[in-house]
This record gives C-alpha cells, sequence and structure tokens, in this order.
C-alpha cells in the first residue's frame, strides 16, 4: 500500500488527460491547463489534513515526514482542471468577455468579496475553532460557492451541473482505490475523528469534499477572466 496514493494520483491524471484531448478548442484546453496549474498549489495545505484527517503512505514517506507530499499536487492539478471543464465538455459551451455593463452591474461590485470568501472562511475556522479540516474546507468552499453563485448568478447552472457531475466522476474514481487496495480506508482515514460513515466504501467527507469542489471551482475561471458563457 506504500505507493497506492501516488498511484491513485496518477489514475487521476490519465483522466485529466483523457478529458483534455477531448477538448474542441485551444481556449478550453488553456482553461484546463491554468486553472490545474493554480490549484496545484493547494497541495501545500496538505500539513493541515495529515494526520487529523488522514495519514497516507507516501513516496519516501514524506507526508508523515514532513506533512508535505508530492501526490497532492498531483492530486490536485488533476482535481482542478476536471472541476472546472467537465461541463463545457459535455454541453460544448464557447466562451464571451462581459462588457462593461455586466462588469460593472451592482452584484459585481462582490467580485473580490466573492473570490476570497472561500479561503477567508476557511482560514477564519481554522483558527478559532477546532472542527476537523476536512469540515472547514467543505463549509469554505460550499460558502464561496454560495457567494459566487450570488455574484454570477449566470454561471448557476455550470456550478450546480459540475458539482453533481464532479461527484459522480469522484465517485467511480474513488472505487478504483477501493478495488486496488481493499481495506486502505480503513487503514489511512482518520474515520474515529469525523462521522465514520462510508457509502459504497467511501468515506461521506470525501462526497462532501466532491459536491462542494465541483460546485465552487467550476466557476472560477469566468468569475476571474471576467467571461460568461454561451
Amino acid at each position: 500500500m506504500q505507493y497506492a496514493w501516488l498511484i491513485w494520483s496518477l489514475i487521476l491524471i490519465g483522466v485529466w488527460l483523457a478529458i483534455y484531448f477531448l477538448l474542441d478548442t485551444k481556449e478550453k484546453k488553456r482553461e484546463m491547463f491554468v486553472v490545474s496549474f493554480w490549484t496545484s498549489l493547494l497541495g501545500f495545505t496538505e500539513p493541515i489534513f495529515v494526520p487529523e484527517y488522514w495519514s497516507p503512505p507516501s513516496l519516501f514517506d514524506l507526508a508523515m515526514k514532513t506533512g508535505f507530499d508530492v501526490e497532492s499536487f498531483i492530486f490536485s492539478f488533476g482535481i482542478g482542471g476536471i472541476a472546472v471543464i467537465i461541463y463545457e465538455l459535455i454541453f460544448k459551451t464557447k466562451h464571451e468577455k462581459m462588457n462593461y455593463h455586466e462588469q460593472h452591474s451592482p452584484k459585481h461590485r462582490n467580485h473580490l468579496i466573492a473570490l476570497l470568501s472561500a479561503p477567508f472562511i476557511f482560514i477564519l475556522l481554522l483558527a478559532v475553532t477546532s472542527i476537523n479540516p476536512i469540515y472547514i474546507a467543505i463549509i469554505a468552499m460550499i460558502g464561496g460557492g454560495l457567494f459566487s453563485w450570488y455574484c454570477r448568478p449566470d454561471l448557476k447552472k455550470k456550478m450546480f451541473t459540475s458539482a453533481v457531475i464532479f461527484l459522480g466522476i469522484y465517485f467511480i474514481y474513488f472505487f478504483t482505490l477501493i478495488a486496488m487496495y481493499p481495506g486502505y480506508v480503513e487503514k489511512v482515514w482518520n474515520l474515529k475523528v469525523v462521522s465514520g460513515i462510508l457509502i459504497f466504501g467511501i468515506p461521506m467527507e470525501e462526497l462532501l469534499f466532491a459536491i462542494s469542489f465541483g460546485f465552487i471551482w467550476s466557476s472560477i475561471y469566468e468569475h476571474i477572466t471576467w467571461k460568461k458563457i454561451n
């Protein structure tokens, strides 16, 4: 089981590559890669979750020695691009730059607040509560997603649809881990300090993470670049 986390992360990159080569425009490919690149930096948050949420055996045993591991950066790269682009792959959309009046509508005055709300909520709850960090991450992403929805209601369909689609992909993806390494979840996840609820062998928290991540991350590119979907 020493390399399960690495293999599992690399499988995700395989899914990422399959989606990338199915995209029909250079703009969508660029969107996927750029968002993946910046999302990979979330790998730096891994020490917050190890060992409070889980303790994965990692390459060179880095996770247990330092809190960091190579796999987290690979995993974060993969989920970022998939979450942001999967809607556009299925529904064949295209982007259009928002005009001056759209960018300066009353709701868009909260543009920066909406973008910073998730990290603000996460840092605040991490500082003032003893809640397990996985729940803090879920709350922050849901809260940030709701702020984004308020600021950019035109992205509502993409956000909700992407949340459901990404949940489905993640659910199937997680089964590859269970199939390859029976008992891995019980050994690696700190189930005693979270709900302990397994849904078809998958920790409930992982599914909540997937749907909340798909909800907020699917809108991040349009929100930052002031683009809308047609």
